[in-house]
Parts: structure tokens; C-alpha cells; sequence
């Protein structure tokens, strides 16, 4: 198995599941055990001062939480960029990870940079994603900063297949729905 931690998962055109579909999911893990990530690209109503004040400290409080996907949509999780990759809980990459929680609220924000927070996330048991990559679901295209705190989340897709070019590129244009083109 090889693991695609670090990597966005770029929904395909085929893949017509609704928690999915146009989605740009960094793979936050990826292991034998399964997999966990985060939508980048799907932003709530919510900002964090309305959702979760207490993460003010770490987040912009005027940022929109994002639905990191359809499993605990209650849970709340924070993706940073750390000063030291050592306090987070998972790296993605470079030092894009995940925040661990149960920090005392003096020590919330600590050695963090820059942080966006989520609600809820996106899951595979084991074997699944894998599955899902062999069927072709997902594009792959290694994560970079800017996807993980883009300014503009519901442009992210249409920006990662542009950048990978070719025919991905033409993916991009492609109509929410094509009978109308």
C-alpha cells in the first residue's frame, strides 16, 4: 500500500456521492488502518467567533468553519501550520498537521502560525480509499500551503485541476451540469 498522506484527493467527474462531489480533500492519514482527511473547499455559514469562540486565538475569528466531511459533523478539528511540527498531532505535510486536542486554554494557539478550523471530517476504513483510488474517484495532486489556507475554499477545485494541466485543465470548465452547455 502506498500511502497518499499530503496529497489532495480531487473528486473526479464520475464521482456523484453529494458529501464529495467537487470536493478538494487534503489526506491528513493513510495507513493500513484507514484514512483521514479534510475538505478543503466546502465552507459552512458559520465563522469560528459564531461556531467556537474559544478558537479565536488560533483562527481568524471572521474565517467560515469549513465541513471537513460527512463523519462527526459535531467534532471540531483544526488544521495549522506549526512552528515546531513536534506539537502537532498529525502532519500532512511539511508542517500542515492537525491539532491535538485537550490544550488548556492559556496554551491554545501556542507555536502556531496559521490555523482553519472544521467541522467534522472524512473517513475510510481500511482498504476503502484505497479502492476508491484504483476505481478512479479521486485525482491526486500533492498539497501545497496555499490549498490548505486559500482564501477562496469554493474556487479550490477548479484551481488544482488547472494547475495540473492537460485534460485535468478542461475538467475544470466543465459545467455543473453539461446538458446545458
Amino acid at each position: 500500500m502506498d500511502s497518499v498522506r499530503g496529497q489532495l484527493l480531487i473528486a473526479g467527474p464520475t464521482l456523484l456521492d453529494p458529501n464529495f462531489w467537487r470536493t478538494v480533500v487534503l489526506v491528513v492519514e493513510h495507513s493500513e488502518d484507514g484514512a483521514l482527511g479534510l475538505v478543503l473547499n466546502r465552507p459552512s455559514e458559520a465563522t469560528v467567533a459564531e461556531a467556537v469562540p474559544q478558537l479565536t486565538s488560533v483562527a481568524d475569528p471572521e474565517d467560515e468553519v469549513l465541513v471537513g466531511g460527512p463523519v462527526g459533523p459535531s467534532s471540531v478539528i483544526v488544521l495549522a501550520d506549526f512552528e515546531d511540527p513536534d506539537e502537532a498531532a498529525l502532519i500532512a505535510f511539511d508542517t500542515v498537521g492537525v491539532m491535538a486536542g485537550g490544550a488548556p486554554a492559556e496554551l491554545i494557539g501556542a507555536g502556531i502560525r496559521r490555523a482553519r478550523v472544521f467541522a467534522g471530517h472524512s473517513g475510510w476504513g481500511p482498504g476503502q480509499l484505497d479502492g476508491e483510488l484504483d476505481r478512479g474517484d479521486w485525482i491526486l495532486e500533492p498539497a501545497r500551503y496555499a490549498d490548505a489556507f486559500t482564501p477562496t475554499p469554493t474556487e479550490l477545485w477548479a484551481e488544482v485541476l488547472e494547475r495540473k494541466g492537460g485534460s485535468y485543465a478542461l475538467v475544470a470548465r466543465m459545467p455543473v451540469d453539461p446538458t446545458l452547455n
